[in-house]
């Protein structure tokens, strides 16, 4: 079941998003992102993407966003929006990280002026996700 927002929680996510963008570290790449997950329980919890000289070591947005609500004891995931300056996509690392909670999570794809590129789900971003069905007991 795909998450309801209401035009106020879709607005803030996507303001949100974008105002944080402003915080990345991006030096390598100059490809700011930022990211703002609603919680079940009403909380947003942001993230942005830090850069590092040894680019594995590189954190994307979303799943910044994702480990914060995570270490604050949230699971349940609404929706997510994901702003860049071109409303990329979020890359398949996050996509997988947002599957484990979810294939029905919200995501906006919001570019630098706050326009919704795109609305989709993360089962939408990622068919065939792996998942805890496919480990061994």
């Amino acid at each position: 079941m795909t998450a309801k927002l209401t035009e106020k929680q879709r607005q803030n996510l996507i303001q949100t998003a974008n105002r944080v963008r402003a915080n990345a570290y991006a030096p390598y790449s100059n490809y700011p992102v930022g990211a703002a997950l609603l919680t079940s329980s009403g909380k947003t919890f942001t993230g942005v993407n830090v850069e590092n000289a040894a680019y594995p070591l590189t954190m994307c947005a979303e799943r910044s966003a994702v480990f914060s609500a995570v270490a604050a004891g949230e699971r349940d995931f609404e929706a997510i929006a994901v702003a860049t300056y071109n409303a990329g996509t979020p890359c398949g690392s996050c996509r997988q990280v947002l599957s484990e909670f979810g294939l029905d999570i919200k995501v906006l794809l919001v570019d630098g002026e706050e326009n919704v590129t795109q609305e989709t789900t993360v089962g939408e971003l990622l068919p065939g996700a792996f998942s805890r069905g496919d480990l061994p007991n």
